[in-house]
């Protein structure tokens, strides 16, 4: 406050501690948010009903909606791969066209888009099991399919002991390998930031682990949470929520 006017606060604040606001407390009101946490449960697309979710579906290899589940430890859901070798869980919105603003809205590179996510990995790392998540053109973790992206990904068939950030500008691929190890039972949140300049911010449990050069122009991107089981074992990850944002007009 300067000569007892208020002044606006342009610095970042970082409270540890609990804090409590009186008064209101408002979001961006220049942005548009989106926060998905799985009521009801998401399906496949052939079960989606009033019992399944309308927001968000499941997909890929021998997935069914029953492997779909509301996590008995933890807040969120449980994708479980069927069992079989390349088996795939795939969280993605609802791609029935008008059904959701998940798809409805266009999450573009111009748009400052940001998408977070926060995910449990199962109990088994050993014997292969490949996790994605993040902002991409298709469902695929297969790296060189999308022109553009910005995805977390782990592999065990490529020896991944750390997440890497996968990120591709018009058909140029780079791959960052993080400091963040990938463990059993263990809780990350993911965030991705496109500024206005289209450079792509990638955070792993708040900490900076790498920063795109600018994005193509004018690329729509699609959220997704994903799961392939890279032996004969069933794989599960657990998701907690989903949330996205950008600003109401470019």
């Amino acid at each position: 406050m300067t000569n007892g006017i208020p002044q606006l606060e342009t610095r970042d604040w970082d409270f540890k501690n609990d804090v409590k606001i009186s008064g209101v407390l408002s979001r961006s009101p220049g942005r548009y948010y989106l926060e998905e946490f799985f009521t009801p449960k998401p399906g496949i697309n052939a079960d989606t009903a009033y019992t399944y979710s309308t927001t968000f579906e499941v997909l890929g290899t021998n997935m069914t909606s029953a492997l779909c589940t509301y996590s008995t430890t933890s807040a969120g859901i449980v994708m479980t791969t069927a069992g079989a070798d390349n088996d795939q869980g795939i969280l993605v919105p609802h791609l029935t066209s008008g059904l959701s603003a998940w798809t409805g809205i266009k999450w573009g590179t111009e748009n400052q888009t940001i998408w977070e996510a926060a995910i449990t990995v199962g109990d088994d790392i050993t014997t292969g099991v490949l996790l994605w998540a993040g902002l991409k053109l298709t469902n695929t973790p297969t790296i060189a399919t999308d022109a553009n992206q910005v995805f977390f990904r782990f592999s065990t068939d490529d020896g991944d002991t750390y997440w890497t950030v996968e990120s591709s500008i018009a058909g140029t691929d780079t791959a960052t390998v993080t400091t963040s190890a990938v463990a059993i039972n263990t809780q990350f949140r993911f965030k991705i930031v496109i500024g206005s300049d289209r450079r792509a911010a990638c955070y792993i449990d708040d900490v900076l682990v790498y920063r795109t050069t600018a994005l193509t122009n004018d690329v729509d991107f699609i959220p997704y949470v994903g799961i392939q089981a890279l032996s004969g074992t069933a794989e599960f990850v657990t998701v907690h929520y989903v949330k996205m944002s950008r600003i109401l007009y470019e």
